[in-house]
């Protein structure tokens, strides 16, 4: 398997408050892996005109890890506990009752259904982070989101990343000043999930 990859990932549904009237969507994320002495960064972005936060969510994690074109030692992290929670604790166990609940169907199955498969080249380990907390890659993933689902377009991959410009701009209205986003990686401990096997 190659070097750690590092997903920081979001979701955004515009209108969720309304009933009247379709949610446009987004998911997106930064990717970052550390190759020769420096950060190698990319983004990713899609949308849909008409979902929720917990499809976007999924979708996140989908794009992303189709998007590496090798097995990959993945920390992906993300502020929607439905995601992390869904892949650390739920999934295996819907799998196991053949895709279903205590209570009933497996909402969006679809798309866990997708992520699973995607999920299984890999060795991942899910992480939840507070959103809107300051964690400086996963309100740039948040920034990135929302403006999918306002201009209902996709990166078509993964593209040069936009996060250092961003951090930049941040840093002029005094944010994210103790970060150093050319520092490597700290040691990690990593504990993937099992990999969850669909027959």
């Amino acid at each position: 398997m190659n070097s750690f990859v590092y997903v920081y990932a979001d979701e955004s549904c515009l209108g969720n408050q309304y009933t009247d009237r379709e949610s446009p969507g987004g998911a997106a994320g930064l990717v970052e892996q550390w190759r020769d002495g420096t950060w190698a960064r990319r983004d990713y972005w899609i949308s849909e005109p008409a979902t929720t936060n917990n499809r976007m969510a999924i979708r996140s994690a989908i794009e992303a890890l189709e998007a590496l074109r090798t097995p990959c030692q993945v920390i992906f992290t993300s502020d929607s506990q439905y995601l992390v929670r869904g892949m650390r604790e739920w999934v295996p166990g819907w799998v196991r009752r053949g895709w279903k609940r205590r209570t009933g169907a497996v909402e969006n199955e679809d798309l866990w259904r997708a992520l699973v498969a995607a999920a299984a080249r890999h060795a991942i380990d899910w992480r939840w982070v507070r959103g809107h907390a300051g964690h400086p890659q996963n309100e740039y993933a948040n920034v990135l989101a929302i403006r999918a689902a306002r201009a209902q377009d996709q990166s078509g991959g993964l593209v040069r990343s936009g996060f250092e410009a961003w951090l930049e701009a941040e840093r002029e209205k005094g944010r994210y000043g103790s970060f150093n986003e050319f520092a490597p990686p700290p040691p990690e401990r990593f504990n993937p999930v099992a990999r969850v096997i669909v027959g």
